[in-house]
């Protein structure tokens, strides 16, 4: 359970910050997308006995080469692209996963096992932790920029298919971290649910990265303790618990918003 706790913790807030500029890009079909291209990567490794990141890497990789070809074909749209790319992508891991070579336990690469959290899991979670924290604030000023107005990040010399790039190779990274506790399927939740429901409770962007981390902790904790006292999977108990944080959030942030302002004195007297 502390094993689980730490990974959850290292995970949940790298994702949760990492999370607050998948939701303002809206790459959260991205995340997705990366994340099921991963599958076979994942069978491979489980099969060949090697740890989870040798078949991870590899898979992204494939997978965004295969996205940048396909676009290039006429009348093939992004999403399209994307969407036969990670579609075939997954289809080829299942096959393999219901191969005879299969080893048992072949669903925990679909929902994680969180409790089975090795030394190398732990290092790698805390590598992720460092490369967000070091990452994120050199980047911020070019994410901020282009996240907010596009047209004019150009203009200001800045580049915003790079800053996208960037984004993308960290959240590529996170999720092939990631996806080693909570599973293929699953694994977009730390990425999306802690900083959409942060969305709805800041409108600034740092206390939304900072309340995106501690949300993700939460329901790191919250799922734990429901799945040792309900005996559910404990992948599955950590996505639940941040579904429910969101719904949680969408209530106060209608709350929020239905309440009246201030009077300008007593602002006045606030400020």
């Amino acid at each position: 359970m502390q094993r689980a706790l730490l990974e959850l913790v290292l995970v949940g807030v790298a994702g949760g910050v990492l999370g607050c500029w998948v939701v303002l890009y809206g790459f959260s079909y991205a995340a997705e997308s990366l994340a099921h291209s991963l599958f076979p990567g994942l069978v491979l490794a489980a099969i060949a006995g090697v740890p989870l990141l040798f078949g991870a890497v590899p898979a992204v990789a494939v997978a965004a080469v295969a996205i940048a070809l396909a676009t290039r074909l006429v009348g093939v749209g992004r999403d399209a692209a994307v969407a036969v790319v990670v579609t075939t992508m997954f289809g080829l891991g299942a096959l393999l996963a219901l191969a005879p070579a299969s080893p048992p336990g072949i669903e925990a690469l679909l929902f994680g096992d969180v409790f089975g959290v090795t030394d190398g899991d732990l290092v790698a979670a805390a590598g992720l932790a460092l490369l967000v924290a070091v990452a994120l604030p050199l980047l911020h000023h070019r994410l901020l920029a282009t996240g907010f107005d596009r047209g004019a990040a150009g203009a200001l010399g800045l580049s915003p298919p790079l800053a996208e790039a960037a984004l993308l190779v960290l959240l590529g990274a996170g999720i092939v971290v990631a996806v080693q506790g909570l599973g293929n399927l699953l694994v977009v939740a730390v990425f999306v649910g802690p900083a959409a429901s942060a969305r709805q409770l800041s409108e600034r962007m740092l206390p939304m990265m900072l309340l995106a981390a501690a949300l993700a902790a939460l329901a790191g904790l919250a799922g734990l303790y429901l799945s040792y006292y309900a005996g559910t999977a404990g992948g599955a108990s950590v996505a639940l618990a941040m579904v429910a944080i969101y719904l949680l959030s969408l209530l106060v942030g209608r709350l929020r918003a239905t309440r009246p302002p201030a009077p300008l004195a007593a602002a006045a007297t606030i400020d």
